[in-house]
């Protein structure tokens, strides 16, 4: 009598752990993103130029982020997540574990502008898998719970790395990302479900994401409305030394509270933004505005300052919902319109600090930044609002296309 063939036994994968897995990737790159600033000065140090032309080298991270979000997922189009997110995640490994061997000035701001490049697609592609596993009414939690990994670098992560840094040198604070990189790829290929490529995608496809409004009106909201928070970040130290003239710990205290404040935003937020996508956006918008206006008021006393940072941390989880948001504008075009979100945010990275160091230079003061900041999340809001009325038109004119066409029948 012949034997049925048993069918292999089903891998189940559990979401929470798939989410945990790929919030390390973004714990990695958190990591090195904040740490590097940490770092300028030892590095600067040990390969003979000044501060300011050291700072080139966080420019080059941040170039590579923009350039490389959109490019390679393009490229990756044809490729299925997880095999992308592993690859993604050993090209940023084999970029820090360079950085860290750099042996001039100039090598380290190719291997930096490297080290950027998978930045965006990791996070866009990792976004798309988490809300895959979950139904529709959790993706922005699912989302939130990878970018996690990014807001605990800030409280973890940073610390480490600058601890070893000074530690070991400059050098280790490189290398211990690239070793959190590496664990990472290897957990990806075992824990995150494989899945084929989407049917039809091409980069072709992909390019079409690039034809629809909506997407970059979300794009826009968050290049001009998260700059910001990047406005007050940058300047927070010359603040804390000149205006606030808080102890020695007040840096650290500070810093740390941001990151909590991340972290509570990417916890808390996506629970409303579930329920109510666009209304949680254009709230986290006016929150940010306002913590923004207070952060001036709030600069003269520790107290004072850290609840203002607190909240304007808070506000960062705007990312998390645009996000989302793209999910829903960008069509079949999923893989580009995500990886989209950090060059955008990437550009807000550049935005702020230059408005608010114009804002300094002009004479305004330390303090400006955060009125520099409340503008920007105003403008975000604004682009926000042209989002919501374009969209209500463009739903009303397709209802009203849809009654004729019946009215005809």
């Amino acid at each position: 009598m012949p034997v049925a063939d048993t069918p292999a036994p089903r891998r189940i994968f559990a979401p929470g752990l798939v989410h945990a897995t790929l919030a390390l990737g973004g714990f990695a790159i958190g990591t090195t993103e904040f740490a590097t600033m940490s770092l300028l000065p030892d590095f600067s140090s040990g390969l003979g130029v000044d501060a300011p032309t050291g700072g080139h080298v966080i420019s080059a991270y941040a170039f590579g982020v923009v350039v490389g979000a959109p490019l390679l997922a393009v490229l990756g189009a044809r490729m299925s997540r997880r095999m992308l997110l592993v690859l993604l995640m050993a090209a940023f490994a084999v970029g820090n574990a360079l950085s860290a061997i750099a042996p001039s000035f100039r090598i380290l701001l190719i291997f930096r502008f490297l080290a950027g490049l998978p930045h965006g697609a990791y996070f866009g592609t990792a976004a798309l898998v988490a809300a895959s596993l979950v139904p529709s009414e959790r993706r922005t939690m699912a989302v939130g719970r990878v970018m996690l990994g990014l807001t605990v670098a800030t409280i973890i992560g940073v610390p480490l790395a600058n601890a070893l840094g000074h530690w070991l040198g400059w050098r280790w604070g490189f290398g211990v990302v690239a070793i959190i990189a590496v664990l990472t790829a290897c957990l990806v290929l075992a824990i995150v479900p494989a899945d084929p490529p989407a049917k039809g995608a091409s980069p072709l496809r992909e390019l079409n994401a690039l034809r629809r409004g909506q997407v970059w009106l979300t794009l826009a909201i968050g290049a001009i409305g998260f700059g910001g928070m990047f406005a007050v970040y940058t300047y927070l130290a010359s603040t804390l030394s000149a205006v606030t003239h808080g102890p020695g710990y007040s840096l650290p205290l500070v810093l740390t509270v941001f990151g909590i404040g991340l972290t509570l935003g990417n916890l808390i937020v996506p629970r409303f933004a579930d329920r109510a996508l666009m209304p949680t956006a254009g709230g986290l918008l006016v929150w940010s505005a306002v913590s923004l206006a207070l952060y001036p008021f709030a600069a003269s006393h520790l107290w004072s300052i850290t609840l203002a940072v607190l909240a304007i941390g808070i506000g960062g989880a705007l990312g998390t919902v645009l996000q989302t948001r793209l999910m829903d504008v960008a069509g079949d075009a999923q893989g580009l319109a995500a990886a989209l979100n950090h060059s955008a945010f990437n550009t807000a990275n550049a935005l702020g600090p230059l408005l608010g160091g114009m804002a300094i230079a002009a004479g305004y003061g330390w303090t400006a930044t955060g009125w520099v900041g409340c503008g920007l999340a105003l403008g975000g809001l604004a682009i926000w609002g042209i989002a919501i009325l374009t969209e209500r038109a463009t739903q009303r004119r397709d209802g009203d296309g849809l009654t004729l066409a019946e009215g005809r029948l």
